[in-house]
């Protein structure tokens, strides 16, 4: 399908569009039909839509558009089907550059507005409210363009199958698109019907994997396969990929630091650590408020894509506190701490979740809260600034496209200045923590990016984990309490009493019923919760999760998981999410977890599913890697086996803490001083022990932590 959709071989001329009710605009789309629409339009755009009545921040931001906004819902999708009209499904999300671009040039366009209302029933979508949306249109586009990305725009029949899409359009082409579509929907519907009908049937078959048997064992042979293609991609002057923009991918690392570990790679080894120093250097970290930015523009993870999202920062903090317990480099340790601090200080509700996201842009301007001029640099830290400046390669003329602007940043190797000054390792730790706090109170004098209040499931789970993580290689108690704080705001506000979940806390306009990594992800934070604290009430929870997702999520038949509940809004197709991205498939983390439970509670069904959708999928991940890393973890665990390591006794807590110093990449940790679980049975007593225990074989008891780990 070419990348014009329907228009590829059916444009008409634009010279043959005459409708009576307009004289069109120009080409840079600025003049109007008649003096009057133009005060009509100017009156309306002081009136608000319907998107004045959404808790999306989102869509509140287009409320005050010229055009008619409707939420997706079923008042508008019936008012395209009773007046026959095509739709527009406009789908971004509050920290996306490109969509606040979008709505300046076309949304707020007044004659543009014309055109849309005229012909269209325009919805307004927040991707990260109604993922299930995107997740079909998004296929739709790219289906048509072989790309994708937000801005979504996509063209559909009034009964939702979509004709055209693509991501930002300028003005100009926006406008005549429509009018294009608008005039062929008028005189030639059937082009429209039969284009709709081949791609419908292309998104039902996307993505659709058939059902494999399952091998006798996985090989170290398939992990080669799968390894040496995807290591060609590594960038070995930068770090990370050989690409641009380059996108920090946590579970990516995360495979290849364990993999790593278990392979005894030590040059994928460095490379991990080489990459993970990288960025945590580069302008896509924040270094002076700490926390990640979304992406890099450029090869060098210098210039970022300034918003920052709660998603990949929890991610983030999981990959960084495993490589502090891999290599106990202190550079980690203070990206985890910083990262903690700021998401604490600017993302933590009262209620104890976590809000969505920050703005790339304030004051309309991209990037211009986090940047600085040296000029700024010497007025804050006076006798410190030439140090510093040099520290975080600040300079006369600036380090980005902007004149005298600087993005700081450092070399990898930068607090080797510490010696330059005569300072220990915890001086310079302190005197670059102090400097720090000086430009962050300097920078939080200007406008701050705009914040994306939602508190969504999935990315709570995430960065709930994150914590968990963290406390766990830091021993930092505190961030055990901010976990357990943010794991009961999800059992309060997130889970139903029918044990259900939801995707965000219900709010005036609707309750939005969780999907499928929802579920996942929060069933991965609760174990290991449980796997931090030995309070099996978490295990619980996570296993009546897992129940719940297989009940309304897994289709027995196909074997696989969708994305969308059985109970929940019929779209036009109900698809599974396989490939990882960003953030790990649904289905792969569900995958995962379902394994781990069933060693916990020696539970066959559990470990059926796993093993067979591991199989569906493993003929996909050798075709690309990257796509597919959170399968090859769990690909990993098959080859190598998971270690589950039983503590029990009055001291287990503190064998566990013991064992957080080692790292160990393919484990599950219970204890306690309760016969719980299966494994614990007949093993608890008051004298602490440590048991190995590995596909159905358990060591002998050990009194010491030192002896297990010979053990492993």
């Amino acid at each position: 399908m070419g990348k014009q959709g329907i228009l590829q071989d059916n444009t008409p001329n634009n010279n043959q569009i005459s409708f009576s009710e307009y004289l069109f605009l120009n080409e840079e789309t600025e003049s109007y039909a008649t003096t009057k629409s133009f005060l009509h339009f100017h009156y309306l755009r002081l009136m608000a839509n319907q998107l004045q009545f959404e808790n999306s921040p989102y869509l509140k931001q287009h409320a005050h558009n010229p055009v008619d906004w409707m939420p997706w819902g079923p008042e508008a999708l019936n008012k395209a089907k009773d007046e026959n009209k095509l739709i527009i499904v406009s789908i971004g999300y509050s920290a996306c550059h490109w969509c606040h671009v979008m709505e300046r040039e076309s949304f707020e366009n007044s004659a543009i507005a014309q055109t849309m209302n005229k012909f269209f029933v325009s919805i307004k979508i927040d991707r990260e409210e109604r993922p299930d949306i995107d997740q079909v249109y998004m296929l739709a586009v790219q289906l048509m363009t072989n790309g994708g990305g937000w801005p979504l725009n996509c063209i559909c029949l009034p009964d939702g199958r979509p004709i055209y899409g693509g991501t930002y359009f300028k003005p100009h082409d926006w406008q005549n698109i429509l009018l294009q579509i608008a005039q062929m929907w008028e005189e030639k519907p059937e082009v429209a019907l039969e284009y709709a009908e081949k791609l419908n049937n292309g998104i039902q078959r996307a993505e659709k994997l058939p059902i494999h048997s399952i091998p006798e064992q996985y090989t170290s042979e398939d992990l080669r396969e799968i390894v040496t293609p995807w290591t060609e991609t590594f960038d070995r002057k930068e770090g990370g990929y050989q690409r641009a923009p380059k996108f920090p991918l946590p579970n990516n690392w995360l495979f290849f630091l364990k993999y790593g570990v278990l392979a005894d790679d030590e040059e994928i080894l460095n490379h991990v650590h080489f990459t993970l120093k990288k960025i945590g250097s580069g302008g896509i970290y924040d270094q002076i408020g700490g926390g990640f930015a979304r992406y890099s523009v450029d090869h060098y993870w210098h210039i970022p894509h300034f918003e920052k999202m709660l998603y990949d920062n929890g991610q983030l903090l999981s990959l960084y506190a495993e490589a502090y317990q891999q290599n106990k480099d202190p550079f980690y340790k203070r990206i985890i701490e910083e990262t903690i601090a700021w998401a604490e200080r600017e993302m933590l509700a009262p209620n104890h979740g976590f809000y969505s996201a920050l703005d790339a842009d304030s004051e309309g301007i991209e990037g211009k809260y986090y940047s600085f001029s040296k000029a700024e640099f010497d007025e804050v830290l006076g006798n410190d600034a030439g140090l510093f400046s040099q520290y975080f390669n600040i300079t006369e003329s600036g380090n980005w496209e902007e004149e005298q602007t600087n993005i700081p940043i450092c070399a990898i190797n930068a607090d080797q200045l510490a010696a330059k000054v005569n300072m220990t390792a915890d001086e310079w730790a302190e005197f670059l923590k102090d400097s720090k706090k000086k430009l962050y109170d300097f920078r939080e004098k200007r406008v701050r990016p705009g914040l994306d209040h939602k508190q969504l499931t999935s990315w709570n789970a995430l960065f709930l984990k994150g914590l968990i993580d963290a406390y766990t290689s830091l021993d930092n108690i505190h961030f055990l309490e901010l976990a357990l704080n943010n794991a009961q705001f999800i059992c309060n506000e997130l889970i139903q009493n029918n044990g259900q979940l939801l995707h965000q806390p219900k709010d005036k306009n609707r309750t939005i019923a969780g999907f499928l990594d929802d579920y996942a992800f929060t069933v991965e934070a609760f174990i290991v919760l449980y796997e931090a604290t030995f309070d099996f009430n978490w295990l619980t929870k996570a296993r009546q999760l897992a129940d719940k997702a297989i009940a309304l999520f897994y289709d027995g038949s196909q074997k696989t998981f969708y994305y969308t509940s059985s109970e929940a809004e019929r779209l036009i197709a109900r698809k599974s999410e396989i490939m990882d991205n960003v953030i790990p498939s649904s289905s792969s983390t569900m995958t995962r977890q379902l394994k781990r439970l069933g060693l916990l509670f020696d539970d066959e069904n559990y470990i059926a599913i796993s093993d067979q959708l591991l199989a569906n999928v493993f003929p996909q991940i050798k075709t690309y890697g990257s796509a597919y890393s959170n399968w090859a973890i769990l690909l990993l665990e098959e080859r190598y086996g998971i270690n589950e390591i039983a503590l029990t006794g009055n001291k287990a807590m503190a064998f566990k803490h013991e064992l957080d110093q080692y790292y160990i990449p393919n484990k599950i940790v219970l204890g306690g001083t309760e016969e719980n679980l299966p494994l614990l049975k007949h093993r608890v007593g008051k004298e602490t022990k440590a048991y190995l225990c590995k596909n159905r074989t358990c060591s002998l008891p050990q009194d010491s932590i030192k002896a297990l780990i010979n053990y492993i």
